[in-house]
């Protein structure tokens, strides 16, 4: 293993923070709806994200937005993840591309949620999370890709069945989040609280805290039991009807 000297490489960092910042603030939805000649800023909840662009174009559209927003998250990941896979930090055994996975994808999701390319009014990051999540997991163990996908399918599932779009989102975010700490605690099981893999965890939770951030008045209307139903029935029966 090669040493990664802190203060020799800080710039890395910066490198990453702004390249990365700029990848989440490309926004997909934005992009296919014009395609489609419609804004989807302007129309349903107003929100350039998944949710959004399946209940209004359907559910290819819906899907082919997740996958680019996934791999919106996931591709810097997995980038950092060779990038650094043969370093560890200076007088650690933390591996760098553990840290720098998840530094990339918490300045991915700022660039998704405040994107200075829509005035700082941006999605609420949960696919690029997501994939983020998935890649990363991916990275240590080539099992998590199918581990992931069916974990995404239960995501898929809770919201199909409770209709709670929002929540069945963020708890697949949450259920990530926990999944990947508990691996990173036994992994560093002799040196827990080390500063590295304090800020990993650190990063991981400012990842849930932003994506939860960004859902509040989500968060709001269904604790008022306002919140709109996300039926896949629906919007089956909906863009059924439009063909």
């Amino acid at each position: 293993m090669k040493i990664f000297y802190f203060s020799q490489n800080w710039y890395w960092l910066v490198i990453m923070a702004v390249v990365c910042y700029f990848i989440g603030c490309f926004n997909f939805a934005s992009l296919i709806s014009r395609k489609k000649n419609r804004d989807i800023k302007t129309i349903g909840s107003g929100n350039p994200g998944t949710m959004n662009m399946t209940r209004e174009f359907g559910f290819k559209i819906g899907f082919l937005t997740f996958f680019c927003d996934a791999l919106k998250g996931g591709i810097p990941a997995l980038v950092a993840y060779f990038l650094f896979k043969d370093y560890v930090f200076e007088n650690t055994v933390v591996l760098a591309s553990d840290f720098m996975r998840y530094f990339c994808g918490v300045f991915v999701v700022i660039g998704h949620i405040f994107p200075v390319t829509m005035k700082f009014k941006g999605g609420k990051g949960i696919a690029s999370t997501l994939g983020l999540f998935w890649i990363s997991l991916a990275c240590e163990n080539p099992w998590w890709l199918l581990i992931g996908f069916a974990f995404l399918w239960t995501i898929v599932l809770y919201i199909y069945l409770t209709e709670w779009g929002s929540m069945g989102s963020l708890f697949g975010v949450t259920g990530f989040s926990i999944t990947q700490m508990v691996l990173f605690f036994l992994k560093y099981a002799k040196t827990p609280f080390n500063a590295y893999t304090v800020w990993i965890y650190l990063m991981i939770f400012a990842i849930n805290i932003l994506t939860w951030t960004a859902h509040h008045k989500n968060i709001k209307r269904l604790f008022a039991g306002e919140e709109h139903r996300t039926s896949f029935k629906k919007i089956a029966k909906k863009h059924q009807n439009n063909k």
